[in-house]
Formats: C-alpha cells, sequence, structure tokens
C-alpha cells in the first residue's frame, strides 16, 4: 500500500493488540498532539485524513500531555497506551523529562517528535540546535538516556523494523518504558509501498514467567529456614494481577506485609497482617516489622532508597533478601537470591513446596498494626494552629469520597502522606508516581487516570509548589469534558524539602513563597498569599476555597454533584504533615560546616551509614 511513513504509521499503530491472561484489548487508543511545523502537516495530516479509530487529544504542554499518557497507561494496567506527537526542537525537548518518569516507574509510553530534515537541504531549519561536531546530532539525540529503546526514522522503510522494536519494549513487563522514535519532518510525508503484512492486526502476548525449578527450590528453603520473614509488596503485584495469591502466601504462612508506593492499594488496608507503607515515606508499623525481619521477600519492587531506608531498614544481622521480579536487573538488588518470573506464578509454586511452614512471628505484628492505626487516627484529628492541618484534610477526603475513587499524586509531602496514612477500601484506586516523583505530574496525570476510568472519580493531591511548576492539562480536562478534582494543598512553600532542610541543620532557605526583603535583599519577606482557585475558575473549573474542615466537608460534597472539572484551593498550615516513622533518607550532608547542627547531622550520617547494607 503506497503511503507515506506517517500515514503508515498511523495504520500500524491503531492495529496492535495485547493478550494477557487469555484477554485481548487494543494497545494503542490514541494520540496526544501539539501540532508544530515538525509534525503538523506530516503526521497531523495523517490523523486528520481519517481512515482509523485512534482518537486526537489536543495537549497544551508536551511534558504535561506525556505526563497524562504515563497515568493513563499505570491506570490501564500498562496494557493500554496513547501516544504522544510533537514539533521539532523545544517541543520535543519538553517530553524528556516525562520519558524519565516513564522509565524510573516501569511504564510504557511511546513519543514520536518531529525532527529537522533527513536530506539535510534546508538546514538549519527553525527550532534546530546545531552541533559543529555532528551534523547528524539533533535535539532528539537528548531522549536518549531516558528511553529503553531510540530510534529515528531517515528513509520510510526503517519504519518498520522501528515500530516492531518499539512494540516489542513497549509490551515487555520486564522491560518497557518510554520508547522515542525520531521523525524527520521530510521523511514523514514520503511515500513507500508498506506490505500488507505490516499494516495488518498484530497481537503481542504479555505471558507470565514460568520460574524454574531451581529458583522455587531455593527461594522455598530461605523461607523453611527463616523464623520472620517479611513481604515486601511492590508494582510487579500491582501490575501482575497478582495481589489475591500474594495475600493468600501471607495468610497461609502469617508472613507480615510491607507496602511501596506502586504496591500500596492492592493488599486491603484493613487486613490484619497490612503493616501499610515500608521506608522513608513508611509508617511505624512496616519500620518496625522491617528492623526485626531475619528474610525480606522483596515481590515486584526495584528496592529504591524510599522502600529500603537507603539499605538501612533491615537492621537484622542475619537479614536476608529474597526477590520476585520479572526483571533480572530489578532482581539482583542487595544481593538478593532472585527468583525472575511472574509473581502470581512464582508464589503460588513456592507455596505448593512449603508444606506446613509458618512463621515465628506472634503478638508483635498485631501490636504493631494497633499502635499504628492509634497514630493514624491522631493524624486524621490533628488541631494546629494556624489553620487546618494536611492530615486533618486527608483524613476529611478519606472518609467522604467513594470507595472506588482514584487517589493520584507525585511529589512534595503528601507522596508520604499518603503512604502511610491514606486507607486504601479497593485495588486500584491507589496512583502515586514515586519512580521519578516528578513535580507537576499530579494534574496532568489526573486526566490521564480519568481517561482510563471514566466512570470512577479521581482525585489528585497536588502541592501549591507542584501546581505552579505544571498544570497545563486542567485545561485539556475542561475541553474533553472529564471530570477530575484537583486537592491543593497550599503551604507556600516546598514544605517537603524545607523538611528535609531544617532536619539536617540548615536554617530555612529559598524553600518558602515569600516576597523579596527590600531591606535585606533576601527571600525572606512576607509570605505570598495567592488565589489559586481563581485560576481554576478562569480556566473554566467549579472551584472552593477551604480553610476549615467544615469548608472541606462541605466542597466535597457538593463536587459529587458537578459534572465539570472541581478545584479545591486548600490552606494548610505550615509543617502539619506527618513525621518520619523512625526512617533514615540518605542525602549528602556537609561534611564542613560553621553551623554546629550541620555538624552534627554530619556525624548522624556518618553513624547510620555504618548500619546500613554495603552492596
Amino acid at each position: 500500500m503506497l503511503l507515506t511513513m506517517a500515514q503508515a504509521l498511523v495504520k500500524f499503530l491503531d492495529n496492535q493488540y495485547v493478550s494477557f491472561d487469555g484477554k485481548e484489548s487494543k494497545f494503542v487508543d490514541g494520540i496526544f498532539g501539539i501540532f508544530g511545523h515538525g509534525c503538523v502537516v506530516g503526521i497531523g495530516q495523517a490523523l486528520e485524513q481519517g481512515g482509523h479509530s485512534l482518537r486526537y487529544y489536543q495537549g497544551h504542554n508536551e511534558q504535561g500531555m506525556a505526563h497524562a499518557a504515563i497515568a493513563y497507561a499505570k491506570q490501564m494496567n500498562r496494557r493500554k497506551i496513547i501516544a504522544c506527537t510533537s514539533s521539532i526542537g523545544p517541543g520535543a525537548l519538553n517530553m524528556v523529562t516525562a520519558c524519565g518518569t516513564a522509565t524510573a516507574n516501569r511504564i510504557p509510553l511511546l513519543v514520536l517528535p518531529g525532527d529537522t530534515f533527513a536530506c539535510r537541504q534546508p538546514d538549519p531549519v527553525l527550532q534546530q540546535i546545531e552541533q559543529p561536531t555532528s551534523v547528524a546530532i539533533t535535539a532528539n539525540d537528548a531522549f536518549k538516556p531516558v528511553c529503553k529503546y531510540w530510534d529515528r526514522i531517515e528513509r520510510p522503510e526503517q519504519l518498520m523494523t522501528a515500530c516492531i522494536n518499539a512494540m516489542r519494549v513497549l509490551t515487555d513487563p520486564a522491560d518497557t518504558g518510554a520508547v522515542c522514535i525520531a521523525m524527520p519532518q521530510d521523511v514523514e510525508a514520503e511515500a513507500f509501498d508498506y506490505p500488507d503484512y505490516f499494516l495488518q492486526k498484530r497481537v503481542w502476548y504479555i505471558d507470565r514467567r514460568v520460574p524454574s525449578d531451581r529458583e522455587i527450590e531455593a527461594a522455598a528453603e530461605m523461607i523453611r529456614k527463616a523464623e520472620k520473614p517479611m513481604l515486601v509488596v511492590g508494582g510487579g503485584v500491582t501490575y501482575s494481577n497478582s495481589y489475591e495469591q500474594v495475600l493468600a502466601f501471607a495468610e497461609k504462612y502469617h508472613i507480615p506485609i510491607g507496602e511501596t508506593q506502586a504496591g500500596k492499594g492492592q493488599i486491603p488496608y484493613e487486613h490484619p497482617l497490612n503493616m501499610g507503607g515500608c521506608g522513608v515515606t513508611g509508617g511505624a508499623a512496616a519500620n518496625a516489622i522491617a528492623k526485626q525481619a531475619d528474610l525480606v521477600i522483596a515481590v515486584g519492587t526495584r528496592l529504591t532508597d524510599f522502600t529500603t531506608c537507603s539499605k538501612w531498614g533491615f537492621q537484622n544481622p542475619d537479614v536476608k533478601m529474597l526477590s520476585i521480579n520479572v526483571c533480572a536487573f530489578d532482581a539482583f538488588k542487595m544481593d538478593s537470591v532472585a527468583v525472575i518470573a511472574d509473581a502470581k506464578l512464582s508464589v503460588e509454586a513456592i507455596g505448593e513446596k512449603l508444606g506446613d511452614y509458618q512463621s515465628a512471628w506472634g503478638d508483635e505484628v498485631k501490636e504493631a498494626k494497633d499502635s499504628f492505626d492509634k497514630e493514624i487516627d491522631r493524624c486524621y484529628n490533628a488541631v494546629v494552629p494556624g489553620g487546618l492541618s494536611q492530615t486533618r484534610a486527608l483524613g476529611i477526603i478519606n472518609e467522604v469520597i467513594a470507595d472506588d475513587s482514584v487517589v493520584l499524586g507525585s511529589s512534595g509531602s503528601l507522596p508520604g502522606c499518603l503512604q502511610r496514612i491514606w486507607k486504601t477500601k479497593a485495588p486500584y484506586t491507589y496512583h502515586v508516581e514515586y519512580g521519578f516523583s516528578c513535580m507537576g505530574y499530579e494534574i496532568c496525570g489526573a486526566l490521564g487516570a480519568k481517561l482510563a476510568c471514566p466512570d470512577r472519580e479521581v482525585y489528585s493531591m497536588v502541592g501549591d509548589g507542584s501546581f505552579l511548576m505544571l498544570h497545563s492539562e486542567l485545561y485539556t480536562a475542561v475541553q474533553e469534558n472529564q471530570k477530575v478534582n484537583i486537592m491543593l494543598f497550599d503551604n507556600s512553600g516546598w514544605g517537603c524539602i524545607e523538611n528535609l532542610q531544617n532536619g539536617q541543620g540548615t536554617d530555612t532557605f529559598g524553600t518558602r513563597f515569600t516576597r523579596r526583603n527590600e531591606e535585606s535583599g533576601m527571600l525572606d519577606g512576607e509570605v505570598i498569599v495567592t488565589d489559586y482557585a481563581k485560576i481554576a475558575e478562569g480556566y473554566g473549573c467549579k472551584a472552593y476555597r477551604v480553610a476549615t474542615a467544615e469548608e472541606l466537608y462541605a466542597a466535597l460534597e457538593d463536587a459529587k454533584k458537578q459534572t465539570i472539572p472541581t478545584f479545591f484551593d486548600i490552606k494548610v498550615a505550615h509543617k502539619s504533615m506527618t513525621d518520619s516513622y523512625d526512617s533514615w533518607w540518605r542525602v549528602g550532608v556537609a561534611e564542613v560546616s560553621e553551623s554546629e547542627r550541620v555538624r552534627a547531622c554530619y556525624e548522624d550520617m556518618a553513624e547510620n551509614i555504618k548500619k546500613a547494607r554495603l552492596y
């Protein structure tokens, strides 16, 4: 079929399907785009002329629309995507951050940036970066470090191998992440006789990876020798739909469970073995159990510093690590004994080998959970000077919204509060991007999550700092008639980083949103009071101004009646978030300082480094 490269690309994407556990579904549901000279007459023309079922979504910031696409794929359990296309130069580079977010979180994201002319004859074109060391380098080379697959189509027939490789990576649970196919604007419009078989329906099978007998026997032997094992449930449990099997495993052998950000929400909050979030943003229950565990069974987790407390969280001198993961790169972290396989098949197979094994955990599991439940209740009812506390506001929201609502977040202190004290009530309702903790994901992600589950309410928890950084797709939500609920927590600054700053001995500097003090020349003047609700109203949202618990209750109930995006401008008291609950995070504290507090923090860091496991 004689088609331009861009027309063939659209037809190819429209015919891609995935099959998981025998269920087949269309993989590419649409394309986000911001048209410029590098794509509007290429892929833009191909989309406009029709003959496909891809829905076009108009983005308003390239990073923002790509974050929406990430959230869509995450909420769809990585089995559906929305591709993203842009013009060349700055439009393309805006998507680099989103590609980092996707790759860090192991979420499939397909970006299709326009590129400069393959023929090079009009060079240098508008928005082209020229490198005197190599004219082959363009802005799109910047995608290489943050993508799992990268290609540039310099001849129209190259599209075929590029697309097959792109789909290979996008549908691989062990290797997925961002994929970039750069499209020179002249090649987008060049025609080629594409073979029919390239354009026909293609099914990609996401098969469950079967563990080997040796892996299962080794894992079972480790568990049989353990007295106090602990399960750490990660995103792999979420994406493999294996939470029921993991919970049954924990129940049968009486093994307490800690959750990562990506794994939270799959195990019911109320379950007596669910200790809640573990690590730096975890709670007291899971962190206490982690310190006693002699075996950590990490299921589908990358074992990041926030999960392991910078490898400090597991204090038992005899502790060993067992990791179940489809990705070998993750499975061997922290010198783990690895089971490189699907979570569901692995825990089932291991369970068949354990016989009448029971852990030696006693009352300490119940005591830890009961104690932290009381702490959560305290946080939910906290009354603090200066207004409504952040934890009280979260407690009210958790109480009022529907059980199947999706709560979404990414950066600042809110992911910590959410992982510690948010009570999840149903699977796939907790959506926090914390692999990259990318500021600006929250509002854009809310749109993507809503597109993925249009019949459910989506509540995005976002700080004022992140809102200021990127909220472009709030406009798209209005445009697409997608009712998202934006819960803006205004504490007049980057509160999370201020806490880190103060906790490491440095006075507040550059982390509060204050006016320039003309006398001192410093940013230590009065705090700026901003009416964020007015911004949302200007976009066409229903906005609420909240400063008390009563106002929040009333606004939440009224928002349920709305059919357009809602926006909550919640003024919360300074430093009213959760505590750190006996965790430690390694950051680079100054070795030399005039401050006695900084010197003390450096000494404290040095002592904690000695307690951390070295790998």
